[in-house]
């Protein structure tokens, strides 16, 4: 079988989101089937590929690679590819795929329709072109991140459930060296894009309210974004390779996540597999996740009450031991990455021999 990807999440150093799952994913099914063909459409741009894949690269960046696709119907990713059985789109994206090439199409969260307004005019607009509910209608198949994301996109478009599967990514430990963070004194760790849906205005709030109130440990923040993150005791590293990363995780005290929405909430379980335990908002998509301990639970905007669960997090090594250990069960169970890549597969080729 002859598979062709949208490759464009891949490109980029110190990937995270939908490109760390695409690329973790992509690596378990070229490695446990080697006798089909991954063939990865790359845009202009560095980019590593797994083991086993095939890159086809392109002179031109993304947006004008695929810009126009859905409307002119061109270039067609799988004629670019040179010919393909299935195409699997890792995210909604303009692109254009020949009509009698099946696709499976995976959603990570609906955050461009739930949350219009967190997104600028130009990444509206790009959501607009891509025509996600028409893509996921005429998927062959599509898969969810969580069951509701899944439940979200079958209300939203109306799609037979019988073709949308849960498919939980792989989650990985992010295997550290030395150097990779700060060391010397206790800190908290957020890892995320600072946009609206991941709040980092709450924690700003909840940040200042900790450190009048006591909190010695410090702020440092993974991630970038138009958003700002400031404070006392605050650092912002920006993007970090993934062993910096791992020796991030593995000094925190606790990851903090208070997002307003999120899609399945990879970074609180990499933490749970380097033993460090995560305070979150009360999202139902984050208890599917870790599980009903698996973290410190705080409801969304609230500024006081995750200043409060800071401050018991720093000074109690009991709790941060015990919901460590619980969302670490949830973590372990997600750690091999062959289920998900056997029911990828499975899914490609439903698809293809449709």
């Amino acid at each position: 079988m002859r598979v062709g990807v949208d490759g464009r999440s891949l490109i980029g150093s110190a990937r995270r989101g939908v490109g760390r799952v695409t690329a973790d994913l992509l690596s378990a099914l070229a490695a446990r089937f080697p006798q089909d063909e991954w063939r990865v459409l790359l845009p202009a741009g560095t980019a590593e590929l797994p083991r086993g894949t095939i890159a086809q690269r392109s002179r031109l960046p993304s947006r004008v690679l695929f810009g126009a696709a859905p409307v002119a119907g061109r270039p067609r990713l799988d004629v670019l590819l040179g010919g393909v059985d299935v195409v699997w789109l890792p995210a909604p994206a303009p692109v254009a795929i020949s009509r009698d090439v099946p696709s499976v199409l995976t959603l990570h969260d609906l955050s461009w329709i739930q949350r219009p307004r967190d997104f600028t005019l130009y990444e509206r607009a790009w959501h607009r072109v891509a025509q996600p509910g028409q893509q996921a209608r005429r998927a062959a198949r599509v898969t969810a991140v969580s069951e509701r994301t899944r439940q979200d996109a079958i209300e939203l478009w109306k799609l037979d459930p019988s073709r949308i599967s849960l498919l939980r990514p792989p989650v990985a430990t992010c295997s550290p060296t030395a150097g990779g963070g700060p060391h010397d004194e206790p800190f908290f760790l957020w890892v995320g894009a600072l946009e609206p849906r991941k709040a980092p205005d709450v924690l700003e709030q909840a940040w200042s309210m900790a450190r009048s109130r006591g909190l010695g440990a410090r702020l440092v923040v993974v991630g970038e974004g138009r958003l700002p993150l400031t404070g006392d005791g605050v650092e912002r590293l920006g993007r970090v390779t993934d062993a910096e990363l791992g020796a991030l995780y593995d000094a925190a005290l606790a990851l903090v996540m208070p997002s307003r929405l999120e899609g399945a909430g990879l970074p609180p379980l990499e933490a749970a597999l380097h033993g460090v335990p995560s305070i979150c908002s009360d999202l139902p998509v984050l208890r599917e996740s870790l599980g009903a301990d698996g973290a410190v639970w705080v409801p969304t905007e609230d500024a006081d009450g995750l200043a409060r669960a800071l401050l018991r997090m720093a000074r109690d090594p009991e709790q941060r031991e015990r919901v460590a250990v619980a969302a670490g069960r949830a973590a372990a169970a997600r750690a091999d990455p062959g289920p998900p890549a056997v029911q990828m597969r499975a899914l490609l080729v439903e698809a293809a021999d449709q």
